[in-house]
């Protein structure tokens, strides 16, 4: 149940954060950096224990966070998720999808048909469902950010199979939802990092390469941290970035250029 504990003031003091993919570790960073501002969050996904962890941490914090198993490409499921959580704090204020998009990564001339197109269909239709879900309630109250993860550019690499196909189709639905919902004061933006070291298990098969590969096509001397993407969330979250939409907020160190 939601924690009725009263978290000190914050960016996003008072408002309802709704994170799907909340128990994995980015959604569960930003999710504990929404609560630390203020935020009541609700976590979505389809493990609840991990959905659960993440919940005591925020709650052990002192912030409010309560939990639903939702598979995030189900229309039902995220309408029903959606809903109860508007009539409980009675507004939406911030969407994040943060779910895996079931990506097989192969060399195109390997893959099969379905595991090519499974990522761009299964990342197009849960930002579809859950985005128009929120947009229902953000109309309404003419405010509310809807944040996307990923992001495109212009480079890409061998082996993604439709992986990078899936972010550049996400970047589409991006400007079409912000231009149709800017009218009605809602922001949608994407947060792009160009990979995030802490995310790679650490039996994972070439991780050491793969690492190298990530921290050598940054400008910095660093790429991009849990830490930074739950800050960056938060700020762009905020009323502090109100005039920023239809764009990405590029955290990548300089791994992906801009266009």
């Amino acid at each position: 149940m939601l924690d009725n504990g009263a978290p000190g003031n914050g960016l996003l003091q008072g408002r309802t954060a709704l994170v799907y993919g909340g128990g994995g570790a980015i959604g569960g960073a930003v999710a504990r950096a929404f609560a630390e501002e203020g935020a009541a969050v609700f976590l979505a996904g389809r493990t609840e224990s991990r959905l659960e962890k993440v919940a005591r941490d925020i709650q052990e914090a002192g912030g409010r966070a309560e939990i639903a198993v939702v598979d995030a490409l189900d229309e039902a499921q995220v309408g029903t998720f959606v809903d109860q959580v508007a009539r409980k704090t009675r507004r939406i204020d911030i969407s994040f999808n943060l779910i895996s998009y079931g990506d097989v990564q192969q060399p195109l001339m390997e893959i099969s048909p379905e595991d090519f197109s499974q990522p761009t269909s299964n990342a197009t239709r849960t930002h579809f469902l859950t985005t128009r879900a929120a947009a229902r309630y953000m109309i309404k109250q003419r405010s509310g950010v809807v944040l996307m993860f990923g992001g495109s550019g212009p480079q890409t690499l061998p082996g993604l199979g439709g992986f990078k196909i899936a972010l550049d189709a996400m970047e589409g639905q991006r400007r079409q939802w912000a231009l149709e919902l800017g009218k009605h004061g809602i922001r949608v933006v994407t947060i792009v990092t160009g990979g995030i070291v802490e995310t790679i298990p650490w039996q994972a098969e070439g991780r050491d390469a793969i690492v190298q590969d990530i921290s050598q096509a940054a400008h910095l001397n660093r790429t991009a941290t849990l830490e930074d993407v739950g800050n960056v969330a938060v700020f762009v979250a905020s009323e502090r970035a109100g005039a920023i939409t239809d764009a990405t907020v590029n955290i990548s160190g300089g791994a992906i250029v801009d266009y």
